[in-house]
């Protein structure tokens, strides 16, 4: 029996957290490696894991209206599923990153004065993020998986 909706604002909300501890430590790391200070590097970290977790869950529920690269599920008691494939978990990574990057830049420059930190922090966190979302994406479609049987799939291609 399935305890949630893959598509609720509950568990948008749980990704957008978990997600958020995650990326965070990554930003911190890497906020460190390039400035070589510690406090700036918890600012840094320390103000994106709010403004992020407002970013992720709106780019989260965006993403819920896109039904294109999910494969649709009717179960044995006529429930409708959808499990993403992988092509679009990566698609939704790459535009969680730009969005994401975009965000650090900003905040990098804010607390660090130099712009070229800044572009350092967020250029380097486009690859290691991608990685890492990609990664967390998956691990949540396993937790969410259904163990009911389904009846068919098919393939939803159209554009909503």
């Amino acid at each position: 029996m399935r305890l949630f909706s893959t598509d609720s604002r509950r568990v948008s909300l749980i990704k957008g957290v978990t997600w958020r501890i995650i990326g965070t430590m990554d930003t911190i790391l890497l906020s460190w490696l390039f400035t070589g200070d510690v406090t700036k590097a918890l600012k840094i970290g320390g103000i994106e894991l709010f403004t992020k977790i407002i970013l992720f869950y709106l780019h989260e529920r965006l993403w819920v209206f896109f039904k294109i690269g999910r494969t649709k599920t009717i179960t044995k008691t006529g429930a409708v599923l959808y499990h993403d494939m992988h092509w679009r978990s990566l698609t939704k990574g790459i535009s969680w990153r730009i969005l994401g990057s975009i965000d650090t830049i900003i905040i990098a420059y804010f607390v660090t004065g130099e712009i070229s930190k800044a572009f350092e922090i967020g250029f380097t966190e486009v690859f290691t993020k991608m990685i890492l979302f990609y990664f967390h994406e998956r691990a949540w479609m396993k937790f969410l998986h259904i163990k009911e049987q389904p009846v068919h799939n098919t393939v939803e291609t159209k554009l909503n």
